[in-house]
């Protein structure tokens, strides 16, 4: 949960009424999405190729949804917007063309975190005038933020029943059905599986 919350906490500090846009609803995404939510972002948009995942997307604040499969996603955050691009966008999936996408959907200005963990070898292709544009590229590692703080906040917003984190929770599965719970979330099908042993 820190991993995806953080960003938007730590990283890029997003003021209430900011636009945001998170690429990958998936685990990570979902608490990207909801820590914007719980800022008061005025424009939350998430962008995936799976339906399923951009209607999770939805239930934990999303006020947009881009299907990356049908519509390129930097046209449609662009004109979503209503500025030419978001404020932040936050890239959760970890791939050249999406950590591209997230950067060029950010208008003049704007910032860009990468929080998905990209393979060995991954590079990127930016047109250094972007840059001149005064838009920001940086990253974010486990939140950005400080465990020994952050962990507790989010806890007393659980319990409070502002944080969902019971809803992230599609599948429990035995500890012999590892491999199964991995397959799942490769899958899409699954928002997180949890073993119990």
């Amino acid at each position: 949960m820190l991993a995806g919350a953080g960003p938007v906490f730590n990283r890029a500090k997003v003021p209430p009424g900011a636009s945001v846009a998170v690429w990958g609803a998936g685990g990570v995404g979902l608490n990207t999405i909801q820590a914007a939510r719980m800022v008061g972002a005025g424009k939350i948009i998430a962008v995936d190729v799976m339906r399923q995942k951009l209607a999770w997307a939805e239930e934990f604040g999303a006020t947009h949804t881009v299907d990356a499969s049908k519509e390129d996603p930097v046209a449609a955050v662009q004109r979503l917007s209503g500025t030419g691009g978001v404020d932040f966008a936050f890239e959760v999936v970890g791939t050249q063309k999406t950590i591209e996408q997230a950067v060029l959907a950010t208008h003049r200005g704007g910032t860009c975190v990468v929080v998905g963990v990209s393979p060995a070898g991954t590079r990127i292709s930016l047109d250094p005038s972007l840059f001149l544009q005064q838009r920001v590229l940086t990253g974010s590692s486990f939140g950005g933020g400080h465990q020994r703080t952050d962990v507790p906040m989010l806890i007393d917003l659980y319990m409070a029943g502002q944080y969902k984190l019971d809803e992230l929770i599609t599948r429990r599965l035995p500890l012999p059905e590892l491999n199964e719970g991995f397959d799942l979330m490769l899958q899409g099908e699954v928002k997180r599986s949890v073993i119990v042993y």
